[in-house]
């Protein structure tokens, strides 16, 4: 048990009786009003103490207050009445992937996601990164998911028909006297399980030219890799889909009834419906997720993070992932401090930063944030340009005040499962949290009623033809097989209009401009869409045997035509 005394005696001594502290049952709860929203992540982070409590944060700040949830439009009763097994509330890349290990089994599964499209938040707003578990501390969740998430990705992507290269990182060091303790380092990184070797100058001049002349030697993690975040969670979710799983997009959970410490009906935007496990993977909003559950024990603070994609012309200069000690500082930021990807799809990508934010969607992006990562890696490969972007995104991250997973079955409520606080290495951890989170929700439900083995499930997702990837043979021999696949709508990306049906064909097609470059890149190069645009658009308005200006952009509100 914390000294509340001690917690309010330092609350008192920085905001002067404005934030005050109480403990009950393992939860340090914290209330009152700051000025600004920086004051009330700085309060969170005054009481926050990793293992021995969990922190809720209920500081108001009148003067930059949390935006509420943005809704869908939709409103229907297409799952009033409905009865699950297990609702899994959150499409991104841990909501698919648990909804896909639960199909191995004869369960009733539903995917809720309030998006127009699964991967619309975190999940397709970071860098790809398979972490290879630097920066991690020793015995945290995040480490050990990392660990064993890492070294899963070769066969699940294999599975699931996804690229996925293990190109290695390398961390490298700008000071001399580093020269003397490098050798020494990698017996640490081997004790955490994360195979590590040292490497002089030479050597990491070697693999990576075009890195900064002031390198004096650096540290190489092999295991390391790339994977295209949104394909993978398309995957995951095609891949339940086609194990029995439904999906529910535009579907927002706004609210819960609870009876005798359980949730027995879940509203929505689209009806009404029960399900004997919930498991919670909302990402940001998933302290408020747990709130409606009456089973909130942490707090979620947004963190945003820019990234900028390169020129495939300036992919040439970094063929791993790169980054020089001392570009961030990782305590203050809890961050990485962002880096140079090699990314699975030929480009560089550059970034992120971290930047609290009170909106848990602040997707906007700054001159100064990417401007800032430029000059911050820079220093590891001095001929960045930011000549070179052809775009710019920022996804936010969901961290806890712990800074570390929350893995376990509700504490107040019985059947809520909550997989919260799933920040970096989120990606990478993904295939191993699922895995823990299906027989977690498996453990409770044979608790209810017999649970058998699904005898049909396949864990092959068989992915359609990629242009791009074949040889001249296989090209023309798709040519002949059908006509479309010789009709290129993407220059820049080489997508041709046969791609583009089979994305409107698949498991879960989303029959958007921006749901098709998800899938197979069109608007993904140089011009970013400026040339195929409007030809996707044509095409879906085509397959879907409706006017030009009803196909959107990315959801029913992202109007593309007007006439």
């Amino acid at each position: 048990m914390p000294s509340v005394r001690r917690l309010n005696k330092k609350l008192a001594a920085r905001f002067g009786g404005a934030v005050r502290a109480a403990y009950e049952n393992g939860v340090v709860t914290l209330t009152g009003e700051a000025p600004s929203w920086a004051e009330v992540v700085e309060a969170g982070r005054l009481c926050a103490a990793r293992g021995k409590y969990t922190l809720v944060n209920e500081v108001r700040c009148p003067a930059e207050p949390q935006p509420p949830m943005k809704l869908p439009a939709v409103r229907d009763e297409l799952l009033e009445g409905r009865s699950f097994d297990v609702a899994v509330i959150g499409g991104g890349v841990v909501g698919c992937a648990v909804a896909r290990e639960l199909t191995r089994w004869k369960l009733r599964v539903a995917l809720i996601e309030k998006e127009h499209d699964v991967a619309m938040q975190a999940s397709s707003r970071n860098d790809g990164m398979v972490h290879p578990g630097i920066d991690l501390r020793r015995g945290t969740l995040k480490q050990r998911y990392n660990a064993r998430g890492n070294a899963m990705y070769d066969a699940v992507c294999t599975e699931l028909g996804v690229p996925f290269r293990r190109t290695g990182q390398i961390l490298c060091l700008r000071q001399k006297w580093a020269r003397y303790l490098v050798p020494l380092t990698p017996l640490y990184w081997r004790s955490m399980g994360v195979p590590c070797e040292s490497l002089s100058r030479a050597q990491v001049l070697e693999r990576e030219p075009g890195l900064s002349g002031e390198v004096q030697c650096g540290l190489s993690f092999p295991t390391a890799g790339i994977v295209c975040p949104y394909g993978l969670t398309i995957a995951y979710a095609e891949n339940a889909a086609d194990n029995g799983a439904e999906l529910f997009l535009d579907t927002a959970v706004t609210g819960m009834e609870l009876e005798k410490g359980e949730i027995r009906r879940l509203h929505t935007n689209r009806g009404s419906f029960s399900a004997r496990v919930v498991v919670n993977a909302a990402g940001v909003f998933s302290d408020e997720l747990a709130q409606m559950a009456g089973d909130r024990f942490f707090t979620i603070h947004p963190r945003r993070g820019t990234n900028s994609i390169l020129d495939k012309k300036a992919a040439g200069q970094v063929k791993t992932i790169a980054s020089m000690l001392g570009t961030a500082d990782t305590k203050k930021a809890h961050t990485k401090g962002g880096g140079i990807v090699s990314t699975v799809d030929g480009n560089l990508l550059i970034g992120p930063d971290a930047v609290e934010t009170p909106d848990r969607e602040d997707y906007a992006t700054s001159r100064a944030s990417v401007e800032n990562t430029f000059r911050r890696q820079g220093r590891a490969l001095p001929t960045l340009a930011t000549g070179d972007i052809i775009t710019y995104f920022t996804g936010v991250r969901a961290p806890t005040f712990e800074e570390d997973f929350i893995i376990e079955m509700g504490r107040k409520t019985g059947n809520i499962l909550h997989c919260a606080g799933i920040q970096s290495p989120g990606l990478t951890t993904a295939p191993a949290v699922a895995l823990d989170i299906e027989k977690m929700a498996v453990d409770y439900l044979s608790t209810l009623k017999p649970v058998e083995k699904n005898e049909n499930y396949d864990p092959i997702r068989h992915g359609p033809p990629v242009l791009r990837e074949m040889d001249d043979e296989g090209r023309a021999a798709l040519f002949r097989q059908n006509p479309d696949y010789g009709i290129i709508i993407s220059r820049c990306e080489e997508v041709s209009k046969g791609e583009i049906l089979d994305a409107l064909r698949s498991p879960i097609p989303v029959p958007t401009v921006d749901g098709i470059k998800k899938r197979v890149r069109p608007g993904m190069g140089r011009c970013q869409g400026g040339f195929c645009s409007p030809l996707v658009t044509q095409i879906i308005a085509e397959y879907l045997n409706c006017p030009l200006e009803e196909v959107r952009k990315s959801s029913e509100q992202a109007v593309i035509t007007y006439g």
